[in-house]
Protein backbone atom coordinates (compact mmCIF):
# COMPACT_ATOMS: atom_id res chain seq x y z
CA UNK A 1 0.00 0.00 0.00
CA UNK A 2 1.20 3.75 -0.94
CA UNK A 3 -0.03 6.81 0.62
CA UNK A 4 0.13 9.41 -1.68
CA UNK A 5 -0.35 13.41 -1.06
CA UNK A 6 -1.43 14.85 -4.68
CA UNK A 7 -0.89 18.69 -4.99
CA UNK A 8 -2.74 21.18 -7.17
CA UNK A 9 -5.69 23.26 -7.88
CA UNK A 10 -7.44 26.65 -8.96
CA UNK A 11 -7.61 25.47 -12.45
CA UNK A 12 -9.05 23.15 -14.66
CA UNK A 13 -5.26 22.99 -15.82
CA UNK A 14 -3.90 22.33 -12.51
CA UNK A 15 -6.94 19.89 -10.85
CA UNK A 16 -7.55 17.56 -14.29
CA UNK A 17 -4.71 16.40 -15.03
CA UNK A 18 -4.22 16.03 -11.25
CA UNK A 19 -7.25 13.74 -11.23
CA UNK A 20 -6.84 11.59 -14.20
CA UNK A 21 -3.29 10.68 -11.93
CA UNK A 22 -5.15 10.12 -9.00
CA UNK A 23 -8.42 7.91 -10.86
CA UNK A 24 -5.92 5.99 -12.79
CA UNK A 25 -3.30 5.03 -9.29
CA UNK A 26 -6.49 4.63 -7.54
CA UNK A 27 -7.85 2.42 -10.04
CA UNK A 28 -4.97 0.17 -10.03
CA UNK A 29 -4.11 0.26 -6.84
CA UNK A 30 -7.87 0.00 -4.67
CA UNK A 31 -5.75 -0.42 -1.48
CA UNK A 32 -3.78 2.31 -1.51
CA UNK A 33 -4.47 5.98 0.39
CA UNK A 34 -5.10 8.78 -1.81
CA UNK A 35 -4.97 12.65 0.22
CA UNK A 36 -5.57 15.88 -2.13
CA UNK A 37 -3.79 19.16 -1.13
CA UNK A 38 -5.41 22.10 -2.54
CA UNK A 39 -7.21 25.49 -1.53
CA UNK A 40 -11.19 26.15 0.27
CA UNK A 41 -12.03 28.38 -3.16
CA UNK A 42 -10.13 27.06 -6.23
CA UNK A 43 -11.79 24.44 -8.62
CA UNK A 44 -11.05 21.12 -6.76
CA UNK A 45 -13.02 22.02 -3.69
CA UNK A 46 -15.73 20.86 -6.14
CA UNK A 47 -13.63 18.40 -8.89
CA UNK A 48 -11.66 16.63 -6.01
CA UNK A 49 -14.81 15.42 -3.53
CA UNK A 50 -17.25 14.94 -6.57
CA UNK A 51 -14.37 12.16 -7.47
CA UNK A 52 -14.26 10.56 -4.23
CA UNK A 53 -11.27 11.55 -2.48
CA UNK A 54 -9.78 13.64 0.65
CA UNK A 55 -9.34 17.20 -0.06
CA UNK A 56 -7.24 18.71 2.13
CA UNK A 57 -7.03 22.79 2.48
CA UNK A 58 -4.38 25.33 3.04
CA UNK A 59 -3.99 28.79 3.40
CA UNK A 60 -3.49 29.91 -0.89
CA UNK A 61 -0.31 31.66 -0.71
CA UNK A 62 0.62 33.44 -4.08
CA UNK A 63 3.85 34.70 -4.73
CA UNK A 64 3.60 38.60 -4.73
CA UNK A 65 4.88 39.95 -8.07
CA UNK A 66 5.02 43.99 -6.53
CA UNK A 67 6.55 45.96 -3.68
CA UNK A 68 3.58 46.05 -0.84
CA UNK A 69 2.25 44.88 2.00
CA UNK A 70 1.90 41.19 0.34
CA UNK A 71 5.36 40.91 0.00
CA UNK A 72 6.33 41.51 3.56
CA UNK A 73 4.03 39.05 4.72
CA UNK A 74 4.38 36.34 2.41
CA UNK A 75 7.72 34.86 3.99
CA UNK A 76 5.67 34.33 7.01
CA UNK A 77 2.76 33.03 5.25
CA UNK A 78 4.56 30.48 3.36
CA UNK A 79 6.19 28.72 6.33
CA UNK A 80 3.05 28.69 8.05
CA UNK A 81 1.83 26.71 4.90
CA UNK A 82 5.01 24.19 4.80
CA UNK A 83 4.59 23.73 8.47
CA UNK A 84 0.81 22.65 7.58
CA UNK A 85 1.70 20.44 4.90
CA UNK A 86 4.81 18.62 6.91
CA UNK A 87 2.11 18.43 9.78
CA UNK A 88 -0.27 16.25 6.82
CA UNK A 89 3.08 14.44 5.67
CA UNK A 90 3.74 12.85 8.95
CA UNK A 91 0.54 12.49 10.50
CA UNK A 92 -0.18 10.68 7.48
CA UNK A 93 3.18 8.89 7.23
CA UNK A 94 2.56 10.25 2.86
CA UNK A 95 5.12 7.96 0.76
CA UNK A 96 5.32 10.33 -1.91
CA UNK A 97 4.29 13.77 -2.88
CA UNK A 98 2.98 14.41 -6.40
CA UNK A 99 2.54 18.11 -7.60
CA UNK A 100 0.87 19.47 -10.62
CA UNK A 101 1.62 23.53 -10.05
CA UNK A 102 -0.46 26.33 -8.42
CA UNK A 103 -0.44 27.91 -5.18
CA UNK A 104 -0.24 24.62 -2.99
CA UNK A 105 2.66 23.02 -4.32
CA UNK A 106 5.58 25.16 -3.93
CA UNK A 107 4.78 24.77 -0.02
CA UNK A 108 3.83 21.27 -0.71
CA UNK A 109 7.69 20.48 -2.50
CA UNK A 110 9.52 22.22 0.47
CA UNK A 111 7.66 20.54 2.77
CA UNK A 112 7.94 16.85 1.73
CA UNK A 113 12.12 17.90 1.00
CA UNK A 114 12.16 18.32 4.65
CA UNK A 115 10.42 15.55 5.13
CA UNK A 116 12.67 13.44 2.99
CA UNK A 117 9.55 12.16 1.07
CA UNK A 118 10.17 11.62 -2.62
CA UNK A 119 8.74 14.37 -4.81
CA UNK A 120 7.37 13.94 -8.53
CA UNK A 121 6.44 17.12 -10.38
CA UNK A 122 4.21 17.74 -13.40
CA UNK A 123 4.16 20.53 -15.70
CA UNK A 124 1.43 21.27 -17.99
CA UNK A 125 2.34 24.58 -19.70
CA UNK A 126 5.12 25.67 -22.06
CA UNK A 127 6.01 28.10 -19.55
CA UNK A 128 6.73 26.58 -15.89
CA UNK A 129 5.10 28.87 -12.74
CA UNK A 130 6.93 29.65 -10.17
CA UNK A 131 5.95 26.15 -7.99
CA UNK A 132 7.41 23.67 -10.83
CA UNK A 133 10.05 25.44 -11.44
CA UNK A 134 10.80 25.12 -7.44
CA UNK A 135 9.97 21.82 -7.35
CA UNK A 136 12.04 20.99 -10.24
CA UNK A 137 15.20 21.34 -8.06
CA UNK A 138 14.23 18.91 -5.52
CA UNK A 139 13.49 16.12 -7.42
CA UNK A 140 15.15 14.07 -10.74
CA UNK A 141 11.24 13.24 -11.45
CA UNK A 142 9.54 16.06 -13.20
CA UNK A 143 7.55 15.26 -16.08
CA UNK A 144 6.01 17.85 -18.92
CA UNK A 145 3.56 18.22 -20.89
CA UNK A 146 4.79 19.68 -24.25
CA UNK A 147 8.30 18.75 -25.39
CA UNK A 148 10.96 21.60 -24.89
CA UNK A 149 9.77 23.48 -21.65
CA UNK A 150 12.35 24.57 -19.96
CA UNK A 151 12.53 22.76 -16.84
CA UNK A 152 15.03 21.58 -14.57
CA UNK A 153 15.51 17.93 -15.30
CA UNK A 154 12.20 17.48 -17.35
CA UNK A 155 11.47 14.33 -19.08
CA UNK A 156 8.31 14.49 -21.78
CA UNK A 157 5.34 12.61 -20.08
CA UNK A 158 2.28 14.50 -22.26
CA UNK A 159 -0.61 15.29 -20.51
CA UNK A 160 -2.56 13.12 -18.35
CA UNK A 161 -6.24 12.76 -19.81
CA UNK A 162 -9.22 11.40 -18.11
CA UNK A 163 -9.79 7.78 -19.38
CA UNK A 164 -13.14 9.42 -21.33
CA UNK A 165 -11.13 12.01 -23.66
CA UNK A 166 -8.05 8.82 -23.63
CA UNK A 167 -10.31 5.93 -24.89
CA UNK A 168 -12.60 8.26 -26.92
CA UNK A 169 -13.17 6.73 -30.82
CA UNK A 170 -14.63 9.63 -32.65
CA UNK A 171 -15.46 7.72 -35.46
CA UNK A 172 -17.36 5.18 -33.41
CA UNK A 173 -18.75 7.89 -31.05
CA UNK A 174 -19.76 10.83 -33.72
CA UNK A 175 -23.38 9.44 -34.66
CA UNK A 176 -24.39 9.84 -30.87
CA UNK A 177 -22.81 13.02 -30.45
CA UNK A 178 -24.40 14.30 -33.80
CA UNK A 179 -27.93 13.62 -32.14
CA UNK A 180 -27.10 14.52 -28.69
CA UNK A 181 -26.76 17.96 -29.99
CA UNK A 182 -29.41 17.97 -32.63
CA UNK A 183 -27.43 18.11 -36.00
CA UNK A 184 -27.98 16.10 -38.82
CA UNK A 185 -26.40 12.72 -39.26
CA UNK A 186 -23.68 14.10 -42.23
CA UNK A 187 -23.28 17.38 -40.84
CA UNK A 188 -19.93 18.54 -40.60
CA UNK A 189 -19.37 20.62 -37.53
CA UNK A 190 -17.24 22.98 -36.42
CA UNK A 191 -16.78 23.31 -32.26
CA UNK A 192 -15.90 27.17 -30.94
CA UNK A 193 -15.25 27.27 -27.20
CA UNK A 194 -13.71 29.76 -25.12
CA UNK A 195 -13.68 27.33 -21.78
CA UNK A 196 -16.00 27.57 -19.36
CA UNK A 197 -15.92 31.16 -18.93
CA UNK A 198 -15.88 31.99 -22.47
CA UNK A 199 -13.93 33.85 -24.60
CA UNK A 200 -15.62 37.53 -25.64
CA UNK A 201 -13.67 38.51 -28.81
CA UNK A 202 -14.29 34.85 -30.59
CA UNK A 203 -17.62 34.56 -29.67
CA UNK A 204 -18.04 38.24 -30.94
CA UNK A 205 -16.80 37.09 -33.99
CA UNK A 206 -17.76 34.17 -34.84
CA UNK A 207 -21.31 35.09 -34.01
CA UNK A 208 -20.67 38.09 -36.71
CA UNK A 209 -19.36 35.79 -39.38
CA UNK A 210 -21.70 32.62 -38.95
CA UNK A 211 -23.57 32.78 -41.57
CA UNK A 212 -20.84 32.49 -43.86
CA UNK A 213 -19.26 29.47 -41.98
CA UNK A 214 -23.20 27.75 -42.56
CA UNK A 215 -22.89 28.69 -46.50
CA UNK A 216 -19.77 26.73 -46.69
CA UNK A 217 -21.88 23.40 -45.71
CA UNK A 218 -21.38 23.42 -41.95
CA UNK A 219 -22.78 23.47 -38.87
CA UNK A 220 -21.87 25.35 -35.68
CA UNK A 221 -21.20 24.08 -32.54
CA UNK A 222 -20.45 26.98 -30.09
CA UNK A 223 -20.13 26.44 -26.43
CA UNK A 224 -19.98 30.67 -25.34
CA UNK A 225 -19.32 30.34 -22.10
CA UNK A 226 -21.25 31.14 -19.01
CA UNK A 227 -20.40 35.04 -19.04
CA UNK A 228 -21.56 35.31 -22.59
CA UNK A 229 -24.75 37.38 -23.05
CA UNK A 230 -25.09 36.05 -26.54
CA UNK A 231 -28.80 34.68 -26.73
CA UNK A 232 -29.99 31.72 -28.92
CA UNK A 233 -29.84 31.33 -32.42
CA UNK A 234 -32.86 30.88 -35.12
CA UNK A 235 -30.33 29.57 -38.25
CA UNK A 236 -30.35 25.66 -39.10
CA UNK A 237 -27.28 24.32 -37.95
CA UNK A 238 -26.41 26.95 -35.47
CA UNK A 239 -26.42 25.41 -32.12
CA UNK A 240 -25.18 27.62 -29.06
CA UNK A 241 -24.99 26.29 -25.48
CA UNK A 242 -23.38 28.05 -22.62
CA UNK A 243 -21.98 25.28 -20.87
CA UNK A 244 -21.03 21.48 -21.91
CA UNK A 245 -20.56 18.81 -19.52
CA UNK A 246 -20.11 16.34 -21.94
CA UNK A 247 -16.98 17.60 -23.94
CA UNK A 248 -16.39 13.92 -25.26
CA UNK A 249 -19.45 14.11 -27.19
CA UNK A 250 -18.76 18.10 -28.48
CA UNK A 251 -15.26 16.81 -29.67
CA UNK A 252 -16.38 13.42 -30.91
CA UNK A 253 -19.15 15.56 -33.36
CA UNK A 254 -16.32 18.18 -34.00
CA UNK A 255 -14.55 17.86 -37.27
CA UNK A 256 -12.18 21.39 -36.45
CA UNK A 257 -12.07 23.15 -33.42
CA UNK A 258 -11.99 27.54 -32.73
CA UNK A 259 -10.27 27.71 -29.27
CA UNK A 260 -7.81 29.45 -26.96
CA UNK A 261 -4.66 27.61 -26.55
CA UNK A 262 -4.57 26.78 -22.90
CA UNK A 263 -2.46 23.60 -22.33
CA UNK A 264 -5.63 20.96 -21.24
CA UNK A 265 -7.07 22.34 -24.55
CA UNK A 266 -4.54 22.11 -26.75
CA UNK A 267 -3.18 18.69 -25.58
CA UNK A 268 -7.06 17.21 -25.73
CA UNK A 269 -8.06 18.12 -29.06
CA UNK A 270 -4.08 16.82 -30.51
CA UNK A 271 -4.47 13.94 -28.92
CA UNK A 272 -7.75 13.26 -30.56
CA UNK A 273 -6.74 14.00 -33.95
CA UNK A 274 -8.72 17.02 -34.42
CA UNK A 275 -7.15 19.86 -36.44
CA UNK A 276 -8.03 23.14 -35.22
CA UNK A 277 -7.53 27.28 -35.29
CA UNK A 278 -5.95 28.76 -31.98
CA UNK A 279 -6.57 32.01 -30.98
CA UNK A 280 -4.14 32.01 -28.32
CA UNK A 281 -5.68 34.53 -25.30
CA UNK A 282 -3.33 37.93 -25.49
CA UNK A 283 -2.24 38.56 -21.90
CA UNK A 284 0.09 37.38 -19.45
CA UNK A 285 3.75 35.86 -20.72
CA UNK A 286 2.48 34.40 -23.82
CA UNK A 287 2.34 30.52 -22.87
CA UNK A 288 -0.85 30.25 -24.88
CA UNK A 289 0.92 30.93 -27.96
CA UNK A 290 3.68 28.42 -26.81
CA UNK A 291 1.30 26.03 -26.12
CA UNK A 292 0.17 25.90 -29.80
CA UNK A 293 3.39 26.26 -31.35
CA UNK A 294 4.55 22.98 -31.59
CA UNK A 295 1.36 21.37 -33.23
CA UNK A 296 1.14 24.25 -35.30
CA UNK A 297 4.47 23.56 -36.92
CA UNK A 298 3.69 20.23 -37.30
CA UNK A 299 0.59 21.39 -39.41
CA UNK A 300 -2.02 20.14 -37.26
CA UNK A 301 -3.53 23.52 -36.73
CA UNK A 302 -3.69 27.13 -37.81
CA UNK A 303 -2.86 29.73 -35.07
CA UNK A 304 -3.91 32.97 -35.39
CA UNK A 305 -3.31 36.05 -33.05
CA UNK A 306 -6.41 37.45 -31.22
CA UNK A 307 -6.54 41.07 -33.19
CA UNK A 308 -6.32 39.41 -36.40
CA UNK A 309 -9.32 36.73 -35.70
CA UNK A 310 -11.79 39.27 -37.49
CA UNK A 311 -14.56 38.46 -39.82
CA UNK A 312 -12.65 39.37 -42.27
CA UNK A 313 -9.97 36.46 -41.81
CA UNK A 314 -12.47 34.18 -41.06
CA UNK A 315 -13.79 34.79 -44.66
CA UNK A 316 -9.75 35.02 -46.26
CA UNK A 317 -8.83 32.05 -44.39
CA UNK A 318 -11.62 29.71 -42.62
CA UNK A 319 -14.18 29.65 -44.96
CA UNK A 320 -12.02 28.96 -47.87
CA UNK A 321 -10.11 26.06 -45.42
CA UNK A 322 -13.93 24.44 -44.43
CA UNK A 323 -14.39 24.44 -48.24
CA UNK A 324 -11.41 22.18 -48.85
CA UNK A 325 -11.60 18.58 -47.31
CA UNK A 326 -8.14 17.30 -48.45
CA UNK A 327 -7.01 20.33 -46.54
CA UNK A 328 -9.22 19.43 -43.59
CA UNK A 329 -8.00 15.86 -43.50
CA UNK A 330 -3.59 16.65 -43.76
CA UNK A 331 -4.37 19.15 -40.72
CA UNK A 332 -6.47 16.41 -38.81
CA UNK A 333 -3.12 13.50 -39.57
CA UNK A 334 -0.48 15.82 -38.75
CA UNK A 335 -2.55 16.45 -35.01
CA UNK A 336 -2.62 13.20 -34.85
CA UNK A 337 0.67 12.57 -35.36
CA UNK A 338 2.17 14.72 -32.89
CA UNK A 339 -0.64 14.15 -30.15
CA UNK A 340 -0.05 12.23 -26.74
CA UNK A 341 -2.98 9.48 -25.80
CA UNK A 342 -0.99 8.21 -22.67
CA UNK A 343 -0.20 10.96 -20.79
CA UNK A 344 -1.54 10.00 -17.75
CA UNK A 345 0.28 6.22 -18.05
CA UNK A 346 3.51 7.81 -18.71
CA UNK A 347 2.88 10.50 -15.45
CA UNK A 348 1.95 6.73 -13.48
CA UNK A 349 5.42 5.80 -14.44
CA UNK A 350 7.25 8.55 -13.33
CA UNK A 351 5.30 8.22 -9.78
CA UNK A 352 6.20 4.64 -9.47
CA UNK A 353 9.54 5.34 -10.63
CA UNK A 354 10.05 7.74 -8.17
CA UNK A 355 8.42 5.42 -5.11
CA UNK A 356 10.43 2.48 -6.32
CA UNK A 357 13.97 4.59 -5.91
CA UNK A 358 13.10 6.30 -2.84
CA UNK A 359 12.91 2.48 -1.59
CA UNK A 360 16.18 1.60 -2.78
CA UNK A 361 17.98 4.60 -1.05
CA UNK A 362 16.46 3.42 2.17
CA UNK A 363 19.48 2.34 4.21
Amino acid sequence: MTRYLLAGGGTAGHVNPLLAVANRLRSAEPESQFTVLGTADGLESRLVPEHGFELVTIEKVPMPRRPGTSMVQFPGRFRRAVREVRRVIAERDIDVVVGFGGFVSAPAYIAAWREKRPIVVHEANTVPGFANRLGSWLTRHVGVAFEGTRLRNARFVGMPLSSALEDLDPAVTRPAALRHFGFEEKSRVLLVTGGSLGARSINDTVSAAVAGILGAGWSVLHITGTRSELGESSLPGYRLVRYCDRMDLAFSAAQLVISRAGSATVSEITALGIPAVYVPLPIGNGEQKRNAAGVAAAGGALMVANADFTESWIERTLVPLLLDPAAISELAANAAAVGVRDGTARTVALVMEAVADAKEDRP
